[in-house]
């Protein structure tokens, strides 16, 4: 009895779960890079309540992501966890930070300076760990004979720690549309600057990848120039320039919900160029999907349960946002247009 190949669909699954959480977790850990640049503590109360209602539940894409890859594709867990083990330990401690100064920020008599301060350097270093595994997983791993040959060191080269501070930049940009979105007033007219701004960085980070990303792997570079494959994927790069025009438009003239919108396009773009370029590999540059999987009876019994747990993670999602939609106005809770 032939049995049924459910590779593709996990990697869907798993690939929706990174994608999901970079585009929630990652307006959050926005709102906090941009923190200790607003100096008003009332509209940092704001830009905290913009944030406080989802920002714990953003977070169970991760966990859902990371476990499912050591459950599903534990060949490629074996070999990227040892090269990114102290990116992910910074990145840990950078969300624990975050996630106590959310808790003790706002209790009386709190020390708000410390706090503020842990809430930033979390999101900042959370932010830039992040990237950094983003990195390696275009440098590509220390492999052989689908085992890790590298050290826990192999990230600090200079690719990984510029994509680390590529997505603050682009996470700088999704938490400044977030808030022109979530907010009014001056803090919204600031956020409005700091958006057209940053999307100039963050365009030339995205062009700066997008012209080394090739140079890595000859076979990246023919996924993307050969022929009908440059026919294909030409609109990728025409619609992110398209994107980036209507985000600065749209900050420049006062739109609320385009800048964020686009925002979450380029960064929906950029991912499924990683997709593009890496596919059908998990552990570049040489480890596929099917290489790295768990045995089939294996991945149809942990679909039983994802088949209930992700609806409703997905309704909860949708229902948590339409709760608290409208603008936030500090500690006084949600208001609704």
């Amino acid at each position: 009895m032939t049995q049924l190949d459910l590779v593709p669909l996990w990697a869907a699954i798993l690939g929706f779960a990174v994608l999901m959480y970079i585009l929630l977790d990652g307006f959050d850990l926005g709102v906090g890079i941009l923190f200790l640049f607003r100096k008003s503590e009332s509209d940092r109360d704001v830009m905290m309540a913009s944030v406080s209602p989802v920002w714990d539940f953003n977070e169970t894409w991760l966990v859902l992501g990371g476990a499912g890859l050591m459950a599903v594709f534990p060949g490629a867990f074996a070999i990227i966890i040892p090269a990114v083990y102290f990116p992910v330990l910074l990145m840990l401690l950078g969300l624990i930070f975050r996630g106590v100064a959310f808790e003790f920020r706002g209790v009386p008599d709190a020390n708000r300076r410390l706090w503020n301060i842990a809430f930033a350097c979390g999101s900042v270093l959370a932010t830039f760990a992040q990237g950094v595994i983003l990195g390696m997983f275009v440098q590509g791993f220390n492999e052989a004979g689908g085992k890790f040959v590298g050290t826990s060191w192999d990230w600090v080269r200079p690719f990984p720690i510029f994509t680390g501070f590529g997505l603050i930049a682009g996470y700088a940009l999704q938490g400044a549309t977030w808030l022109i979105m979530k907010t009014q007033g001056g803090l919204q007219m600031w956020s409005r600057r700091v958006a057209q701004r940053v999307m100039v960085l963050v365009f030339i980070f995205i062009g700066i990848v997008s012209i080394v990303t090739p140079m890595f792997s000859p076979r990246i570079a023919a996924r993307w120039f050969t022929w009908p494959n440059l026919a294909f994927f030409a609109p990728v790069p025409l619609v992110t320039l398209l994107l980036a025009g209507l985000l600065v438009r749209g900050a420049d003239r006062e739109r609320e919900v385009l800048p964020f919108v686009c925002s979450v396009g380029l960064f929906f773009l950029s991912f499924s160029g990683l997709v593009i370029s890496l596919w059908p590999m998990i552990a570049p540059p040489s480890v596929t999907l099917w290489e790295a999987a768990a045995a089939p009876v294996s991945h149809e019994f942990l679909m039983i349960g994802t088949a209930f747990v992700l609806p409703i993670l997905l309704i909860y999602v949708v229902w948590s946002y339409w709760v608290f939609r409208g603008k936030a106005s500090g500690h006084e809770g949600y208001g609704h247009e």
